[in-house]
Protein backbone atom coordinates (compact mmCIF):
# COMPACT_ATOMS: atom_id res chain seq x y z
CA UNK A 1 0.00 0.00 0.00
CA UNK A 2 2.98 2.33 0.68
CA UNK A 3 3.81 1.45 -2.55
CA UNK A 4 0.80 2.42 -4.12
CA UNK A 5 0.25 5.48 -1.96
CA UNK A 6 3.78 7.31 -3.50
CA UNK A 7 3.17 6.43 -7.26
CA UNK A 8 -0.19 7.15 -7.23
CA UNK A 9 -0.72 10.22 -4.73
CA UNK A 10 2.76 11.95 -4.57
CA UNK A 11 1.80 12.88 -8.24
CA UNK A 12 -0.29 15.99 -7.19
CA UNK A 13 1.64 17.39 -4.36
CA UNK A 14 3.42 20.17 -5.41
CA UNK A 15 5.26 23.41 -3.92
CA UNK A 16 2.45 25.75 -4.90
CA UNK A 17 -0.86 25.60 -5.44
CA UNK A 18 -1.23 27.39 -8.80
CA UNK A 19 -3.79 26.76 -11.86
CA UNK A 20 -3.97 27.94 -15.19
CA UNK A 21 -6.10 31.47 -14.01
CA UNK A 22 -2.36 33.07 -12.61
CA UNK A 23 -2.23 33.54 -16.69
CA UNK A 24 -5.11 35.68 -16.50
CA UNK A 25 -4.14 37.40 -13.56
CA UNK A 26 -0.67 38.77 -15.06
CA UNK A 27 -2.78 39.67 -18.16
CA UNK A 28 -4.78 40.91 -16.39
CA UNK A 29 -2.47 43.08 -13.96
CA UNK A 30 -0.58 44.28 -17.14
CA UNK A 31 -3.05 46.25 -17.64
CA UNK A 32 -3.35 47.19 -13.97
CA UNK A 33 -0.06 48.83 -13.81
CA UNK A 34 -0.66 51.13 -16.48
CA UNK A 35 -3.89 52.64 -14.62
CA UNK A 36 -1.93 52.44 -11.61
CA UNK A 37 0.89 54.59 -13.53
CA UNK A 38 -1.45 56.85 -15.36
CA UNK A 39 -3.15 57.53 -11.37
CA UNK A 40 -0.47 58.55 -9.92
CA UNK A 41 0.57 60.84 -12.61
CA UNK A 42 -3.05 62.25 -12.31
CA UNK A 43 -2.56 62.84 -8.72
CA UNK A 44 0.31 64.33 -8.64
CA UNK A 45 -0.68 66.89 -11.32
CA UNK A 46 -3.59 67.72 -9.10
CA UNK A 47 -1.73 67.99 -6.29
CA UNK A 48 0.61 70.51 -8.05
CA UNK A 49 -2.59 72.54 -9.90
CA UNK A 50 -4.01 73.15 -6.24
CA UNK A 51 -0.90 74.22 -4.93
CA UNK A 52 -0.95 76.85 -7.87
CA UNK A 53 -4.40 77.30 -7.50
CA UNK A 54 -4.51 77.82 -3.54
CA UNK A 55 -0.79 79.85 -3.21
CA UNK A 56 -0.47 81.25 -6.60
CA UNK A 57 -4.07 82.31 -7.79
CA UNK A 58 -2.62 80.30 -11.00
CA UNK A 59 -4.15 77.92 -12.72
CA UNK A 60 -0.58 76.04 -13.91
CA UNK A 61 0.95 72.59 -13.62
CA UNK A 62 4.13 73.48 -12.50
CA UNK A 63 5.87 72.07 -9.41
CA UNK A 64 6.44 74.83 -6.94
CA UNK A 65 6.60 74.57 -3.65
CA UNK A 66 3.90 76.06 -1.51
CA UNK A 67 7.20 77.28 1.02
CA UNK A 68 7.49 80.49 -1.27
CA UNK A 69 4.15 81.80 -1.47
CA UNK A 70 3.61 85.69 -0.24
CA UNK A 71 0.11 85.75 1.05
CA UNK A 72 1.75 86.53 4.78
CA UNK A 73 -1.09 85.79 7.62
CA UNK A 74 -3.46 84.85 4.56
CA UNK A 75 -1.81 81.34 4.23
CA UNK A 76 -3.35 80.56 7.69
CA UNK A 77 -6.84 80.32 6.05
CA UNK A 78 -5.37 78.28 3.46
CA UNK A 79 -5.49 75.01 4.67
CA UNK A 80 -8.96 75.47 6.24
CA UNK A 81 -10.33 76.29 3.26
CA UNK A 82 -8.82 72.65 2.08
CA UNK A 83 -10.25 71.01 4.69
CA UNK A 84 -13.43 71.85 4.59
CA UNK A 85 -13.86 71.04 1.08
CA UNK A 86 -12.84 67.92 1.56
CA UNK A 87 -15.04 67.78 4.88
CA UNK A 88 -17.85 68.14 2.17
CA UNK A 89 -17.00 65.95 -0.43
CA UNK A 90 -16.72 62.83 2.38
CA UNK A 91 -20.34 63.44 3.58
CA UNK A 92 -21.96 64.19 0.59
CA UNK A 93 -19.90 62.12 -1.84
CA UNK A 94 -18.10 59.28 -0.20
CA UNK A 95 -16.61 59.07 3.55
CA UNK A 96 -14.23 56.19 2.15
CA UNK A 97 -11.61 59.31 1.44
CA UNK A 98 -10.78 59.99 5.27
CA UNK A 99 -8.23 58.91 6.71
CA UNK A 100 -4.19 58.05 5.28
CA UNK A 101 -5.22 55.28 2.85
CA UNK A 102 -3.37 52.33 3.89
CA UNK A 103 -6.00 51.08 6.66
CA UNK A 104 -9.08 51.42 4.31
CA UNK A 105 -7.70 49.63 1.74
CA UNK A 106 -6.18 46.48 4.44
CA UNK A 107 -10.11 47.42 5.85
CA UNK A 108 -11.50 46.71 2.17
CA UNK A 109 -9.18 43.42 1.78
CA UNK A 110 -9.79 41.48 4.83
CA UNK A 111 -13.28 42.70 5.70
CA UNK A 112 -15.19 44.23 2.20
CA UNK A 113 -14.47 41.44 -0.02
CA UNK A 114 -12.18 43.86 -1.85
CA UNK A 115 -14.48 45.67 -3.26
CA UNK A 116 -14.34 49.34 -4.01
CA UNK A 117 -16.42 52.10 -5.94
CA UNK A 118 -15.95 54.34 -8.53
CA UNK A 119 -16.76 57.24 -6.16
CA UNK A 120 -13.64 56.66 -4.52
CA UNK A 121 -11.55 56.28 -7.58
CA UNK A 122 -12.84 59.23 -8.55
CA UNK A 123 -12.92 61.19 -5.07
CA UNK A 124 -9.58 59.98 -3.80
CA UNK A 125 -7.23 61.43 -6.29
CA UNK A 126 -9.72 65.07 -6.04
CA UNK A 127 -9.62 65.67 -2.46
CA UNK A 128 -5.51 64.36 -1.65
CA UNK A 129 -4.82 66.72 -4.52
CA UNK A 130 -7.13 69.62 -2.79
CA UNK A 131 -5.87 68.62 1.44
CA UNK A 132 -1.94 68.73 -0.21
CA UNK A 133 -2.19 71.25 -2.39
CA UNK A 134 -3.51 73.23 -0.12
CA UNK A 135 -0.84 73.06 2.06
CA UNK A 136 -1.63 69.63 4.22
CA UNK A 137 1.42 67.94 5.28
CA UNK A 138 1.03 64.65 3.49
CA UNK A 139 2.37 62.53 0.78
CA UNK A 140 0.86 61.27 -2.24
CA UNK A 141 1.20 57.82 -1.55
CA UNK A 142 -1.72 57.21 0.71
CA UNK A 143 -4.21 58.48 -1.64
CA UNK A 144 -2.47 56.36 -4.58
CA UNK A 145 -2.37 53.29 -2.82
CA UNK A 146 -6.28 53.90 -2.59
CA UNK A 147 -6.73 55.09 -5.96
CA UNK A 148 -4.82 52.85 -7.76
CA UNK A 149 -6.61 49.57 -5.14
CA UNK A 150 -9.80 51.10 -6.39
CA UNK A 151 -9.19 50.79 -10.58
CA UNK A 152 -7.46 47.28 -9.82
CA UNK A 153 -10.56 46.13 -7.98
CA UNK A 154 -13.43 48.30 -10.12
CA UNK A 155 -11.79 45.78 -13.02
CA UNK A 156 -12.33 42.87 -11.62
CA UNK A 157 -15.83 43.69 -10.47
CA UNK A 158 -16.54 44.54 -13.95
CA UNK A 159 -14.86 40.72 -15.13
CA UNK A 160 -16.49 39.24 -12.28
CA UNK A 161 -13.32 37.76 -10.91
CA UNK A 162 -13.50 36.13 -7.39
CA UNK A 163 -12.99 38.23 -4.15
CA UNK A 164 -9.60 36.71 -3.67
CA UNK A 165 -8.78 37.19 -7.17
CA UNK A 166 -10.24 41.25 -6.61
CA UNK A 167 -7.85 41.44 -3.72
CA UNK A 168 -4.88 40.58 -6.01
CA UNK A 169 -5.19 43.06 -8.71
CA UNK A 170 -6.46 45.73 -6.22
CA UNK A 171 -3.24 45.70 -4.44
CA UNK A 172 -1.78 45.04 -8.08
CA UNK A 173 -3.03 48.59 -8.68
CA UNK A 174 -2.64 50.23 -5.34
CA UNK A 175 1.71 48.91 -5.30
CA UNK A 176 2.04 50.01 -9.10
CA UNK A 177 0.64 53.63 -7.81
CA UNK A 178 3.34 53.61 -5.38
CA UNK A 179 6.00 52.24 -7.28
CA UNK A 180 5.02 55.37 -9.89
CA UNK A 181 5.04 57.97 -7.31
CA UNK A 182 8.34 57.03 -5.90
CA UNK A 183 10.47 54.61 -8.36
CA UNK A 184 10.48 51.74 -6.22
CA UNK A 185 8.96 48.61 -7.59
CA UNK A 186 10.75 46.34 -5.17
CA UNK A 187 9.48 48.14 -2.09
CA UNK A 188 6.46 48.44 -3.69
CA UNK A 189 5.92 44.43 -4.05
CA UNK A 190 7.14 43.93 -0.25
CA UNK A 191 4.70 46.52 0.81
CA UNK A 192 2.01 43.90 -0.46
CA UNK A 193 3.42 41.31 1.32
CA UNK A 194 3.77 42.81 4.82
CA UNK A 195 0.96 45.03 4.72
CA UNK A 196 -1.64 44.12 1.89
CA UNK A 197 -2.00 40.62 0.73
CA UNK A 198 -2.01 38.69 4.11
CA UNK A 199 -0.07 35.85 2.31
CA UNK A 200 3.04 34.99 0.27
CA UNK A 201 1.42 33.08 -2.52
CA UNK A 202 2.40 32.91 -6.99
CA UNK A 203 -1.44 33.43 -7.43
CA UNK A 204 -1.18 37.32 -5.82
CA UNK A 205 2.72 37.79 -5.62
CA UNK A 206 3.23 37.42 -9.62
CA UNK A 207 0.73 39.25 -10.67
CA UNK A 208 1.58 42.66 -7.68
CA UNK A 209 4.84 42.11 -9.12
CA UNK A 210 4.13 42.11 -13.15
CA UNK A 211 1.87 45.43 -12.55
CA UNK A 212 4.75 47.30 -10.29
CA UNK A 213 7.38 46.52 -12.67
CA UNK A 214 5.22 47.72 -15.64
CA UNK A 215 4.78 50.78 -13.87
CA UNK A 216 8.34 50.86 -13.18
CA UNK A 217 9.28 50.55 -17.20
CA UNK A 218 6.59 53.25 -17.76
CA UNK A 219 7.34 55.77 -14.91
CA UNK A 220 10.21 57.83 -16.99
CA UNK A 221 7.48 58.63 -19.88
CA UNK A 222 5.14 60.17 -17.43
CA UNK A 223 7.27 61.37 -14.54
CA UNK A 224 10.80 61.71 -13.69
CA UNK A 225 13.13 58.80 -13.98
CA UNK A 226 15.81 57.96 -11.66
CA UNK A 227 16.22 57.85 -7.40
CA UNK A 228 14.70 60.54 -5.91
CA UNK A 229 16.41 61.54 -3.63
CA UNK A 230 20.35 60.13 -4.88
CA UNK A 231 22.69 59.85 -2.07
CA UNK A 232 26.06 58.47 -1.99
CA UNK A 233 27.15 57.98 1.77
CA UNK A 234 31.21 56.76 2.81
CA UNK A 235 31.40 53.47 3.75
CA UNK A 236 30.58 52.52 7.49
CA UNK A 237 33.48 51.58 10.05
CA UNK A 238 33.25 48.83 12.64
CA UNK A 239 32.14 50.57 15.01
CA UNK A 240 28.98 51.51 13.39
CA UNK A 241 27.17 48.48 14.57
CA UNK A 242 26.56 50.12 18.03
CA UNK A 243 25.36 53.07 16.50
CA UNK A 244 22.81 51.35 14.39
CA UNK A 245 21.54 49.67 18.19
CA UNK A 246 21.38 53.41 19.29
CA UNK A 247 19.66 55.07 15.93
CA UNK A 248 17.14 52.02 15.91
CA UNK A 249 15.67 52.14 19.21
CA UNK A 250 15.53 55.97 19.24
CA UNK A 251 13.98 55.57 15.83
CA UNK A 252 11.25 52.86 17.92
CA UNK A 253 10.84 55.70 20.66
CA UNK A 254 9.88 57.94 18.24
CA UNK A 255 7.48 55.83 16.07
CA UNK A 256 5.55 54.71 18.99
CA UNK A 257 5.64 58.36 20.46
CA UNK A 258 3.85 59.40 16.96
CA UNK A 259 1.74 57.05 16.65
CA UNK A 260 0.54 57.18 20.06
CA UNK A 261 0.03 61.33 19.45
CA UNK A 262 -1.60 60.39 16.58
CA UNK A 263 -4.61 58.29 18.16
CA UNK A 264 -4.93 60.32 20.79
CA UNK A 265 -5.62 63.28 18.69
CA UNK A 266 -8.06 61.37 17.12
CA UNK A 267 -9.89 60.83 20.12
CA UNK A 268 -9.83 64.23 21.03
CA UNK A 269 -11.40 64.90 17.58
CA UNK A 270 -14.11 62.54 18.85
CA UNK A 271 -15.53 64.31 22.00
CA UNK A 272 -15.67 67.43 19.64
CA UNK A 273 -19.42 68.33 19.97
CA UNK A 274 -19.46 68.75 15.92
CA UNK A 275 -19.78 67.27 13.10
CA UNK A 276 -16.96 65.34 11.74
CA UNK A 277 -17.37 67.07 8.18
CA UNK A 278 -15.95 69.75 10.33
CA UNK A 279 -12.64 68.14 11.45
CA UNK A 280 -10.23 69.02 8.94
CA UNK A 281 -11.00 72.27 8.67
CA UNK A 282 -9.74 72.84 12.33
CA UNK A 283 -7.22 70.43 11.82
CA UNK A 284 -6.14 73.07 8.63
CA UNK A 285 -6.04 75.77 11.58
CA UNK A 286 -3.26 74.26 13.01
CA UNK A 287 -1.79 73.59 9.63
CA UNK A 288 -2.14 77.08 8.40
CA UNK A 289 -0.32 78.14 11.41
CA UNK A 290 2.48 75.89 11.68
CA UNK A 291 3.07 76.90 7.92
CA UNK A 292 2.71 80.59 9.01
CA UNK A 293 5.78 79.68 11.49
CA UNK A 294 7.69 77.57 9.11
CA UNK A 295 6.37 77.91 5.37
CA UNK A 296 8.81 74.48 4.57
CA UNK A 297 6.42 72.35 6.60
CA UNK A 298 3.42 72.81 4.10
CA UNK A 299 2.65 70.48 1.36
CA UNK A 300 4.72 67.42 0.61
CA UNK A 301 7.97 68.04 0.98
CA UNK A 302 9.91 66.69 -0.54
CA UNK A 303 12.91 69.36 -1.59
CA UNK A 304 13.47 69.25 2.69
CA UNK A 305 13.70 65.41 2.73
CA UNK A 306 16.69 66.25 0.17
CA UNK A 307 17.97 68.76 2.37
CA UNK A 308 18.28 66.74 5.44
CA UNK A 309 19.48 63.57 3.59
CA UNK A 310 22.29 65.43 2.20
CA UNK A 311 23.14 67.36 5.41
CA UNK A 312 22.28 71.25 4.12
CA UNK A 313 19.91 72.59 7.05
CA UNK A 314 21.75 73.43 10.19
CA UNK A 315 20.48 71.74 13.39
CA UNK A 316 18.18 74.70 15.05
CA UNK A 317 16.60 74.96 11.70
CA UNK A 318 16.10 71.13 11.80
CA UNK A 319 14.36 71.02 15.51
CA UNK A 320 11.84 73.67 14.81
CA UNK A 321 11.21 72.53 11.06
CA UNK A 322 10.44 68.95 12.08
CA UNK A 323 8.74 69.90 15.57
CA UNK A 324 6.33 71.70 13.95
CA UNK A 325 5.74 69.10 10.76
CA UNK A 326 4.98 66.15 13.47
CA UNK A 327 2.67 68.35 15.30
CA UNK A 328 0.70 69.79 11.59
CA UNK A 329 0.67 65.90 10.58
CA UNK A 330 -0.66 64.46 13.54
CA UNK A 331 -3.27 66.97 14.31
CA UNK A 332 -4.32 67.07 10.37
CA UNK A 333 -4.60 63.44 10.29
CA UNK A 334 -6.28 63.24 13.42
CA UNK A 335 -9.17 64.85 11.94
CA UNK A 336 -9.70 62.86 9.66
CA UNK A 337 -8.71 64.11 6.32
CA UNK A 338 -7.22 63.15 3.11
CA UNK A 339 -3.42 62.40 2.37
CA UNK A 340 -0.39 59.67 2.94
CA UNK A 341 1.57 58.96 5.54
CA UNK A 342 5.11 58.20 4.33
CA UNK A 343 6.58 61.29 3.18
CA UNK A 344 5.91 62.82 6.35
CA UNK A 345 7.66 60.08 8.48
CA UNK A 346 10.45 60.12 6.26
CA UNK A 347 11.16 63.77 6.75
CA UNK A 348 10.71 63.38 10.91
CA UNK A 349 13.09 60.45 10.36
CA UNK A 350 15.30 62.10 8.66
CA UNK A 351 14.99 64.93 11.06
CA UNK A 352 15.83 62.55 13.55
CA UNK A 353 18.86 61.28 12.10
CA UNK A 354 20.49 64.90 11.39
CA UNK A 355 20.06 65.44 15.22
CA UNK A 356 21.64 62.03 16.20
CA UNK A 357 24.85 62.57 13.67
CA UNK A 358 27.14 64.88 15.80
CA UNK A 359 26.67 61.71 18.35
CA UNK A 360 27.07 59.07 16.42
CA UNK A 361 30.26 57.15 15.10
CA UNK A 362 30.82 54.72 12.40
CA UNK A 363 29.39 56.71 9.78
CA UNK A 364 28.54 59.71 7.69
CA UNK A 365 25.99 62.53 9.15
CA UNK A 366 23.94 61.49 5.76
CA UNK A 367 23.94 57.56 6.60
CA UNK A 368 22.18 58.48 9.99
CA UNK A 369 19.48 60.65 8.24
CA UNK A 370 18.71 57.59 5.73
CA UNK A 371 19.30 55.31 8.49
CA UNK A 372 16.45 56.84 10.87
CA UNK A 373 14.37 57.61 8.32
CA UNK A 374 14.02 53.81 7.30
CA UNK A 375 14.37 53.20 10.92
CA UNK A 376 11.22 55.19 11.85
CA UNK A 377 8.86 54.84 8.75
CA UNK A 378 9.07 50.67 8.88
CA UNK A 379 8.41 50.44 12.40
CA UNK A 380 5.05 52.57 12.73
CA UNK A 381 3.99 50.64 9.46
CA UNK A 382 5.28 47.90 11.14
CA UNK A 383 7.00 46.82 7.82
CA UNK A 384 10.96 46.82 8.11
CA UNK A 385 11.60 45.24 4.59
CA UNK A 386 9.44 47.21 2.68
CA UNK A 387 10.89 50.57 4.42
CA UNK A 388 14.79 49.20 3.93
CA UNK A 389 14.50 48.39 0.68
CA UNK A 390 12.46 51.43 -0.24
CA UNK A 391 15.05 53.24 1.11
CA UNK A 392 17.80 51.87 -1.14
CA UNK A 393 15.22 52.47 -3.97
CA UNK A 394 14.89 56.49 -2.86
CA UNK A 395 18.57 56.49 -2.63
CA UNK A 396 20.33 53.96 -4.76
CA UNK A 397 22.46 54.45 -2.11
CA UNK A 398 24.45 50.61 -2.00
CA UNK A 399 26.97 51.33 1.18
CA UNK A 400 23.89 52.09 3.67
CA UNK A 401 22.22 48.35 3.17
CA UNK A 402 23.59 46.95 5.86
CA UNK A 403 23.42 49.85 8.48
CA UNK A 404 19.72 49.79 7.07
CA UNK A 405 19.15 46.58 8.27
CA UNK A 406 19.86 46.37 11.89
CA UNK A 407 19.13 49.98 12.55
CA UNK A 408 15.39 49.00 10.54
CA UNK A 409 15.02 45.81 12.34
CA UNK A 410 16.13 47.41 16.03
CA UNK A 411 13.13 49.74 15.59
CA UNK A 412 10.99 47.52 14.19
CA UNK A 413 11.68 44.77 17.64
CA UNK A 414 11.43 47.81 19.77
CA UNK A 415 7.91 48.24 18.63
CA UNK A 416 6.91 44.74 17.99
CA UNK A 417 7.49 44.35 21.66
CA UNK A 418 5.68 47.38 22.99
CA UNK A 419 2.74 48.15 21.27
CA UNK A 420 0.00 46.44 20.49
CA UNK A 421 -0.76 47.22 17.30
CA UNK A 422 0.59 49.70 14.41
CA UNK A 423 -0.50 52.78 12.88
CA UNK A 424 -1.68 50.62 10.10
CA UNK A 425 -4.48 48.35 12.31
CA UNK A 426 -5.09 50.55 15.28
CA UNK A 427 -7.94 52.61 13.36
CA UNK A 428 -9.19 49.23 11.95
CA UNK A 429 -9.46 47.52 15.52
CA UNK A 430 -11.48 50.50 16.92
CA UNK A 431 -14.03 49.64 14.83
CA UNK A 432 -13.75 46.37 16.35
CA UNK A 433 -12.17 44.50 14.03
CA UNK A 434 -9.00 42.68 15.10
CA UNK A 435 -5.72 42.10 12.20
CA UNK A 436 -3.57 39.40 12.98
CA UNK A 437 -0.84 40.33 11.05
CA UNK A 438 2.05 37.00 11.73
CA UNK A 439 1.05 34.32 8.75
CA UNK A 440 2.91 31.38 7.56
CA UNK A 441 2.16 27.99 6.06
CA UNK A 442 -1.18 26.97 6.91
CA UNK A 443 0.06 23.16 8.44
CA UNK A 444 -3.82 22.15 6.48
CA UNK A 445 -2.11 23.31 3.44
CA UNK A 446 1.29 20.87 3.64
CA UNK A 447 -0.73 18.06 4.42
CA UNK A 448 -3.16 15.69 1.89
CA UNK A 449 -5.91 13.71 2.23
CA UNK A 450 -3.92 10.59 1.30
CA UNK A 451 -2.00 11.48 4.26
CA UNK A 452 -4.20 11.60 6.58
CA UNK A 453 -7.44 9.60 5.83
CA UNK A 454 -8.43 6.14 7.79
CA UNK A 455 -8.05 3.08 5.00
CA UNK A 456 -10.05 0.78 7.43
CA UNK A 457 -13.75 1.85 6.35
CA UNK A 458 -16.88 0.40 7.53
CA UNK A 459 -18.97 0.33 4.21
CA UNK A 460 -22.83 -0.38 3.99
CA UNK A 461 -23.85 -2.58 1.17
CA UNK A 462 -26.43 -0.69 -0.83
CA UNK A 463 -28.56 -3.84 -0.90
CA UNK A 464 -29.11 -3.43 2.90
CA UNK A 465 -32.52 -2.50 3.75
CA UNK A 466 -33.03 0.60 5.71
CA UNK A 467 -34.27 -1.25 9.02
CA UNK A 468 -31.28 -3.64 8.91
CA UNK A 469 -28.96 -0.80 8.99
CA UNK A 470 -30.44 0.77 11.58
CA UNK A 471 -30.03 -2.27 13.87
CA UNK A 472 -26.47 -3.05 12.72
CA UNK A 473 -24.78 0.24 12.91
CA UNK A 474 -26.94 2.72 14.59
CA UNK A 475 -27.95 1.03 17.87
CA UNK A 476 -26.83 1.69 21.26
CA UNK A 477 -22.97 0.11 19.91
CA UNK A 478 -22.84 2.98 17.05
CA UNK A 479 -19.36 3.82 16.32
CA UNK A 480 -19.01 6.36 13.94
CA UNK A 481 -21.82 9.52 13.30
CA UNK A 482 -21.84 8.71 9.17
CA UNK A 483 -21.28 5.88 7.27
CA UNK A 484 -20.51 5.28 3.00
CA UNK A 485 -22.69 3.38 1.21
CA UNK A 486 -21.28 1.86 -2.00
CA UNK A 487 -23.07 -0.47 -4.94
CA UNK A 488 -20.63 -2.73 -6.81
CA UNK A 489 -17.65 -0.66 -5.26
CA UNK A 490 -18.89 2.36 -6.31
CA UNK A 491 -19.85 5.41 -3.60
CA UNK A 492 -23.15 6.30 -3.67
CA UNK A 493 -23.75 8.58 -0.47
CA UNK A 494 -23.31 8.53 3.27
CA UNK A 495 -26.16 7.41 5.45
CA UNK A 496 -26.74 9.13 8.71
CA UNK A 497 -29.71 8.64 11.23
CA UNK A 498 -31.26 11.66 9.47
CA UNK A 499 -31.17 9.74 6.34
CA UNK A 500 -33.00 6.99 8.04
CA UNK A 501 -35.80 8.58 9.82
CA UNK A 502 -38.93 7.49 8.62
CA UNK A 503 -37.25 4.29 7.12
CA UNK A 504 -36.08 2.39 10.62
CA UNK A 505 -38.65 -0.37 9.99
CA UNK A 506 -38.67 -0.35 6.23
CA UNK A 507 -37.97 -2.90 3.95
CA UNK A 508 -36.47 -0.31 1.30
CA UNK A 509 -32.58 -0.71 0.65
CA UNK A 510 -29.93 1.78 1.35
CA UNK A 511 -29.00 2.65 -2.33
CA UNK A 512 -33.08 3.75 -3.23
CA UNK A 513 -32.51 6.66 -0.24
CA UNK A 514 -29.99 8.22 -2.54
CA UNK A 515 -31.35 7.98 -5.87
CA UNK A 516 -31.46 12.01 -6.30
CA UNK A 517 -28.76 12.68 -4.44
CA UNK A 518 -24.76 13.65 -5.38
CA UNK A 519 -22.54 12.23 -3.15
CA UNK A 520 -19.82 14.30 -1.96
CA UNK A 521 -16.46 13.05 -1.98
CA UNK A 522 -12.92 14.32 -1.55
CA UNK A 523 -9.79 12.84 -3.16
CA UNK A 524 -6.47 11.53 -2.47
CA UNK A 525 -4.57 14.42 -4.04
CA UNK A 526 -6.73 17.24 -2.44
CA UNK A 527 -5.36 19.24 0.70
CA UNK A 528 -7.02 19.28 3.91
CA UNK A 529 -7.41 22.86 4.05
CA UNK A 530 -9.32 22.64 0.90
CA UNK A 531 -11.57 19.17 2.28
CA UNK A 532 -12.10 21.13 5.87
CA UNK A 533 -13.63 24.20 3.91
CA UNK A 534 -15.55 21.69 2.33
CA UNK A 535 -16.87 20.12 5.59
CA UNK A 536 -17.57 23.23 7.03
CA UNK A 537 -19.46 24.77 4.03
CA UNK A 538 -22.24 21.66 3.90
CA UNK A 539 -21.80 21.20 8.13
CA UNK A 540 -20.32 17.49 8.00
CA UNK A 541 -18.10 15.50 9.93
CA UNK A 542 -16.74 13.49 7.60
CA UNK A 543 -16.23 13.10 3.86
CA UNK A 544 -15.34 9.60 1.99
CA UNK A 545 -12.39 9.48 0.19
CA UNK A 546 -12.85 7.96 -3.23
CA UNK A 547 -9.72 7.35 -6.03
CA UNK A 548 -11.04 9.39 -9.04
CA UNK A 549 -14.53 10.87 -9.87
CA UNK A 550 -15.25 8.52 -12.27
CA UNK A 551 -15.17 5.15 -10.67
CA UNK A 552 -16.05 6.53 -7.17
CA UNK A 553 -13.98 3.56 -5.75
CA UNK A 554 -14.34 4.06 -1.98
CA UNK A 555 -10.65 3.86 -0.62
CA UNK A 556 -10.76 5.76 2.58
CA UNK A 557 -12.98 8.33 4.76
CA UNK A 558 -11.58 11.40 6.34
CA UNK A 559 -12.94 13.28 9.64
CA UNK A 560 -12.36 16.40 11.53
CA UNK A 561 -10.45 14.53 13.64
CA UNK A 562 -7.47 13.63 11.27
CA UNK A 563 -7.54 17.36 9.79
CA UNK A 564 -6.92 18.54 13.11
CA UNK A 565 -3.35 16.17 13.44
CA UNK A 566 -1.19 18.58 11.74
CA UNK A 567 -2.42 21.18 13.77
CA UNK A 568 -1.46 18.81 17.17
CA UNK A 569 2.27 18.62 15.83
CA UNK A 570 2.43 22.34 15.08
CA UNK A 571 1.01 23.10 19.08
CA UNK A 572 3.75 20.57 20.02
CA UNK A 573 6.00 22.04 18.33
CA UNK A 574 5.40 25.59 19.79
CA UNK A 575 5.09 24.44 23.64
CA UNK A 576 7.10 21.23 23.87
CA UNK A 577 10.18 22.26 25.42
CA UNK A 578 13.56 19.07 24.50
CA UNK A 579 16.52 18.54 25.58
CA UNK A 580 18.94 17.93 23.56
CA UNK A 581 20.15 14.24 22.74
CA UNK A 582 23.25 12.70 22.60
Amino acid sequence: MSSLHSTTYDEHKRDYAVDRRLLLMAALALVVGALGTLAADVLLKLIHFFTNLFFYQTLSLADRSPALNTLGTWVIGIPVLGGLIVGLMARYGSDKIRGHGIPEAIEVILFGKSRMSGKVALLKPLSSGIVIGSGGPFGAEGPIIMTGGALGSLLAQYLHLTASERKTLLVAGACAGMTAIFGTPVAAVLLAVELLLFELRPRSLLPVAIACAVAGFARPLLLEAGPLFPLQTAPVTSIAWASCIVAGLLSGVLAAAMTLALYKTEDAFAKLNVHWMWWPAIGGLVVGLGGYIEPRALGVGYDVIGDLLNHRLALGVVVALLTVKAIMWVIALGSGTSGGVLAPLLMIGAGLGVALAPWLPGGSPQLWALVCMAAVLGSVLGAPLTAIVFAFGLTHDTEALLPLLLTAVVAYGFTALTMKRSIMTEKIARRGLHIYREYGVDPLERQHVADLMSRDVIQIDGATSTAEACQLYFAAAQMHRRYPVVVAQRLIGMLDRDSLRGHEHSDATCAELFTTQTPLWALPGETARAVAGRMTEHRVSSLPVIADAQSRQLIGIVALSDLLRPQQAVMREETVRERMRG
